[in-house]
């Protein structure tokens, strides 16, 4: 059976102030190099055990998602590549503002929403779902790095949930989940 694995970046700067990074390229704190580093040392050993087989990084372009996989890619030699397509969502007007808000954790059931200038969920499932049909198509498993957003979509992909439960769900920096397809 074919796996595809997904971690998110490391810590950043609005992580640590509890704000909404969206499309926002947000760097990463140096708690952050540190995790990703990290994860890169720990997918070597796995790799080098056999536990864990990859043979491709594909990571979102925005800085924090690109220097987590290339922490990784520095540590383990594996291929990194960008994809527009694992962009984080758009959140548009909430962009910078705190991700526990009220206003936000409801309109983010609304999946339909462009949120004033920024992307719906139904869109960034459109862009998620395409990848992740076309990554099915071979038989290279891939390592996508990018963004809490994202991980809500993929792992939609994978499992069946309600929109209370997508819009609740996340994942931390740098934790490595495997998807078998």
């Amino acid at each position: 059976m074919k796996k595809i694995y997904f971690t998110r970046h490391g810590e950043t700067f609005w992580n640590v102030s509890n704000q909404i990074c969206g499309a926002t390229d947000i760097g990463l704190t140096e708690r952050g190099h540190e995790q990703a580093a990290e994860l890169g040392e720990r997918i070597r050993k796995m790799m080098e055990s056999g536990e864990l087989k990859i043979d491709e990084i594909i990571a979102s372009p925005l800085s924090r998602a690109f220097d987590t996989a290339k922490h990784i890619a520095d540590a383990t030699g594996l291929p990194l590549r960008t994809d527009e397509r694992i962009r984080e969502q758009n959140f548009g007007k909430y962009e910078g503002t705190a991700r526990d808000g009220e206003v936000f954790k409801r309109d983010k059931r609304n999946f339909v929403c462009s949120y004033e200038g920024g992307e719906s969920m139904l869109k960034l499932a459109q862009r998620i779902y395409n990848i992740l049909d076309e990554l099915s198509q071979d038989d290279k498993v891939y390592l996508l790095v990018a963004h809490n957003g994202i991980f809500r979509c993929v792992d939609s992909y994978f499992h069946d949930m309600t929109n209370e439960e997508y819009a609740s769900l996340g994942i931390k920096n740098c934790e490595l989940v495997e998807y078998e397809i």
